[in-house]
């Protein structure tokens, strides 16, 4: 494999499992350090040891990404401990709040931008001025396909979602001069603990089910996200910013 990021650090939230989990072996696996960021503690100490144990350059920060204090000092410490941040893969989201839009408690839908806006914003907020102080780099928030669609049941998810699509591209205006790139995926399916977690008793036939719901056939494995994240983190992609970019087997075509 490449060496696309040697000497680069890479600070990654939610990083212990699926999307996030992926992206950090992908990107060391390619010479980065990572900085590595999730509530869990224990999960996070493990993952971060086995990089190491790989031979690989790994920090985690326990850190709940809904609390702007704690990006903050997230953010604080990859620079303090590595002397510079080159991208960040803002990763962190969920569907909480399933209900018609007449009938979403109010608690339910701030918690719900919370985890899925706020903790982007807070995100961009801080690693933009450390990144830009490094020379430039790339930062990439997962948004979702609908992101850019909507769905019944999924007012308060879908909208977060789309702020994140909309807030990635004024931050990609803001910073477009100053050399650091800012773009969102629009995922589709992803076979993740967290999906599979939602998907009831039978969630084999589940995954299959919601597979026939995109035009290939089937939904995406942690790994094939995460090409296209190291990708966008990349010098290769150094004239892409401000875009909100499928990766969801065609279901927004559809």
């Amino acid at each position: 494999m490449s060496a696309r990021f040697t000497d680069k650090v890479i600070l990654i939230t939610g990083a212990t499992s699926g999307m996030g989990r992926a992206v950090a072996e992908r990107v060391t696996a390619e010479g980065a350090k990572v900085v590595l960021a999730a509530r869990g503690k224990d999960a996070g100490d493990a993952f971060a040891a086995q990089l190491r144990a790989a031979g690989h350059d790994a920090l985690f920060v326990p850190t709940d990404v809904t609390v702007a204090a704690e990006v903050a000092q997230l953010v604080r410490q990859a620079v303090e401990h590595y002397g510079r941040l080159d991208g960040a893969f803002n990763n962190v989201g969920a569907a909480t709040a399933y209900a018609p839009v007449t009938d979403i408690d109010e608690d339910a839908w701030r918690a719900d931008q919370a985890l899925n806006l706020d903790s982007v914003f807070y995100g961009v907020k801080y690693e933009i001025p450390a990144i830009q102080a490094s020379g430039g780099g790339s930062i990439v928030n997962n948004s979702s396909n609908l992101g850019v669609t909507g769905a019944p049941g999924m007012a308060s998810y879908s909208a977060a979602k789309h702020g994140v699509v909309g807030l990635t591209r004024s931050a990609a205006l803001d910073t477009a001069a100053t050399g650091v790139r800012v773009n969102a995926l629009v995922t589709g399916g992803v076979d993740t603990p967290l999906l599979r977690g939602a998907m009831g008793p039978n969630p084999e036939e589940a995954i299959k089910a919601a597979g026939a719901m995109h035009p290939v056939g089937r939904i995406a494995q942690p790994e094939e996200i995460a090409a296209f994240v190291a990708f966008l983190l990349s010098d290769e992609a150094k004239f892409i910013t401000g875009a909100a970019l499928a990766i969801d087997g065609g279901m927004t075509a559809a």
